[in-house]
């Protein structure tokens, strides 16, 4: 072949290439009608027949509140303006491209305000809820960060429901400069529609970072990075982009032993149980004092090893004589409470590695679901305690 010819045959494959790239042709392996992936929150790389739908339940706290100047991040609460959830919802817009959110009225407290009553009432309103618009996605829960952890750990023990159930606050009221209200709503949100957050139990996102329930404990006043979840950490994070990202899992029985609570909610007054927080010194006028006050269980909050002080062995031990649940637990934050001599000779019972905020809401769970009563007789009572103490510890 000459030179010419070969300069000639160079140029039609050159145009033969050029015509078949512009072609309109399209590959068998790959149709035009397939939609683009979808935003990561989803978790899927196909585009869902219909868009997530989230229902968003205000509760108040931070997060509803207005502060009175671009710079009130301690005491926003004079200011007296707590704004609806829906007022905030339109006011923040567009939160995660492709999910549907829908409002659900509750009342707006600030979480210092709120109490078992509350929980019984929000659990109810949550379950009703998804047994009548199966269709919701999951649900986001705003609340004020002070009892945020308490209210959550309440719902992971009541709800028995296939859609995830997420709560998030703010640090800073959501008109004041470096708010995070509507990065920590948005990460929520993202973190409901997650398809990987089905049967995962009640979560909190705060911070980019989500938690268990169980484990997770506000650790600072003012730090936007205020919750934890000492010793296991977060449960994973939530991207700039409202990707999802699981790191661990939790372990957890879909069955929930305190459902039935809900089912006579309207009636239900969750029996009384009070927190003795151990120091050095301290006596046991606390105790006596919740005991006359009808406390049904105390929670000791002891000292780091999870022993009481010792002044106050004596009124712990009177009030398990009258009757009283009396809990082991410790104010150390990695601390545990396992099963000893003292605690079995003196009629109490370990608390484990659960919190002493979180073994009272426990605590009182379990007095409701299994009447225990005060003053029960001896072997009645022993009975009493071999069933919390077993239940504490498979939490």
């Amino acid at each position: 072949m000459s030179g010419g010819q070969v300069i000639e045959a160079i140029d039609q494959a050159v145009s033969t290439a050029v015509s078949a790239a512009m072609s309109p042709a399209v590959s068998p392996a790959v149709s035009p009608a397939v939609s683009p992936a979808v935003s990561p929150f989803i978790g899927e790389n196909t585009a869902p027949a219909k868009r997530p739908r989230i229902a968003v339940i205000g509760t108040g706290g931070t997060f509803a509140m207005h502060g009175r100047h671009r710079f009130d991040w301690i005491e926003y609460a004079d200011s007296g303006v707590i704004h609806p959830i829906d007022d905030l919802l339109q006011r923040l817009g567009e939160l995660v491209p492709h999910v549907e959110i829908v409002s659900v009225p509750f009342r707006s407290l600030g979480s210092v305000s709120i109490g078992p009553r509350d929980w019984l009432e929000l659990a109810t309103l949550i379950r009703d809820t998804a047994a009548s618009d199966p269709a919701l996605t999951g649900f986001v829960i705003t609340h004020g960060t002070a009892t945020l952890e308490e209210t959550a750990w309440f719902l992971d023990l009541v709800l028995e429901i296939d859609q995830p159930v997420v709560l998030t606050g703010a640090q800073r009221p959501a008109n004041t400069d470096g708010s995070d209200a509507a990065a920590n709503l948005r990460g929520a949100v993202a973190l409901a529609a997650a398809q990987d957050s089905r049967g995962a139990g009640v979560l909190v996102a705060m911070g980019g970072l989500f938690f268990a329930a169980r484990d997770v404990t506000k650790a600072a006043s003012f730090e936007l990075a205020a919750f934890e979840a000492a010793p296991y950490g977060p449960l994973g994070r939530i991207d700039a982009d409202a990707g999802v990202v699981w790191r661990r899992r939790v372990f957890r029985d879909q069955a929930s032993r305190f459902a039935s609570i809900l089912d006579a909610a309207t009636s239900t007054v969750l029996p009384r149980v009070d927190i003795a927080m151990s120091y050095a010194g301290a006596d046991g006028a606390a105790i006596k004092a919740f005991v006359a006050a009808g406390a049904r269980g105390i929670v000791s909050a002891g000292l780091a090893p999870g022993r009481p002080a010792s002044g106050e062995r004596a009124a712990l031990c009177d009030a398990v004589a009258a009757g009283v649940v009396v809990v082991q637990a410790t104010r150390a934050p990695r601390g545990t409470v396992p099963k000893q001599r003292f605690l079995a000779t003196d009629g109490m019972v370990a608390g484990g590695d659960l919190s002493p905020q979180k073994l009272r809401i426990a605590l009182m769970l379990i007095l409701a679901s299994f009447g225990m009563g005060n003053a029960a007789p001896d072997d009645r009572a022993q009975a009493d305690r071999d069933t919390v103490q077993k239940i504490l510890l498979e939490l």
